[in-house]
């Protein structure tokens, strides 16, 4: 060290407290990174993400601020069965609400699957839906059915047993005339009959009933002695009617205490309200969905929904029936077609 330049002696000191200073640097680190491990163990949530909070959030939380997403109901593993060489058929639903399209293909069979489906609102039930008004509406159905490949002699139109009640009833029938179709009108017991022939798969025609929860009109229907049983009552928009909450509850249960004891086991449910039920419990892409208890839809807010869960709450109290699943699909109108 004697012979070594002062220059020399200080770079050897610098090299000397450099090599301390990393090596305190990366003793007191690893410290750190333990200590930060230790509380990561001892509250893992504080160290989510935001982006990962995003990802674990469902969907159908904020679509319904609904109870329901906590829903444990059991999933219903039925699966249809596919058309096998079907031939495609198309319906218009002119229903209390407004108009929607189906689209099935369906084999000899009567197997069937839904294709395609559009749903639209209208004022038609308010009556201030004008001729061109329903003219445009009817031919964008018509255009549209006719592009996915539906030929002109299997496009239907069906008039909804709660529409017929409206006004407007005769006006779209003339309209539909007018450009060469014919208007289908079912009666609140047939379209029960074809609500059960769409959505109640054939293992289950002994031991379940069907309910539609439409807007005009709810229909109860069920199989006994080889024949459908149908009946009907108060639908999801009674409060327009001044029908009160209590009353409605009471009609609604008296009719769905008719229903077989042996036909309570399950009750395969379709309809607006029932759609948004559903919809907030809904796994993925699944057909079939198993309703969550009806007061896990309380947060539901707007009239037509509290109305329908009222209905929903009624068959359930009457029947006893803990199995209520909805079928993404089916539809009195499909129904009407697999009739044909």
């Amino acid at each position: 060290m004697k012979r070594l330049t002062v220059a020399g002696r200080l770079i050897i000191t610098a090299l000397i407290l450099g090599a301390i200073f990393v090596g305190y640097k990366y003793l007191g680190g690893q410290k750190a990174l333990t200590q930060m491990a230790e509380d990561r163990a001892e509250n893992p949530e504080s160290q989510a993400t935001t982006a990962g909070e995003d990802e674990s959030a469902p969907s159908e939380a904020t679509a319904g601020n609904s109870e329901a997403v906590t829903s444990d109901a059991a999933a219903f593993s039925y699966t249809a069965p596919a058309p096998v060489d079907g031939k495609l058929k198309g319906v218009v639903e002119l229903g209390a609400s407004g108009f929607n399209s189906f689209i099935i293909k369906v084999d000899k069979q009567k197997h069937w699957s839904l294709e395609k489906s559009e749903f639209g609102n209208s004022l038609v039930t308010e009556n201030m839906a004008t001729d061109e008004d329903i003219r445009v509406g009817l031919k964008k159905y018509i255009g549209g059915m006719l592009d996915f490949g539906v030929g002109s002699k299997d496009i239907h139109f069906v008039v909804s047993s709660g529409a017929a009640k409206a006004e407007v009833t005769q006006k779209i029938t003339r309209v539909l005339k007018s450009i060469g179709y014919v208007v289908n009108q079912v009666t609140a017991e047939q379209e029960g009959q074809l609500a059960l022939k769409s959505v109640l798969p054939a293992e289950y025609a002994d031991k379940a009933f069907v309910v539609d929860i439409g807007s005009g009109n709810t229909k109860i229907s069920w199989i006994e002695g080889g024949k459908v049983s149908a009946l009907e009552s108060y639908g999801a928009k009674y409060y327009q009617d001044g029908a009160d909450d209590s009353k409605v509850y009471e009609e609604v249960s008296s009719k769905s205490k008719q229903i077989p004891t042996d036909k309570r086991k399950t009750c395969f449910i379709i309809g607006g309200v029932p759609f948004e039920m559903a919809k907030e419990v809904r796994k993925g892409k699944e057909r079939y969905t198993t309703l969550s208890e009806p007061l896990a839809y309380s947060k539901l807010t707007n009239a037509k929904s509290k109305a329908g869960v009222n209905i929903y709450k009624s068959v359930k109290d009457a029947t006893g029936c803990d199995q209520f699943v909805f079928d993404w699909d089916a539809n009195f109108t499909i129904g009407f077609l697999l009739n044909l």
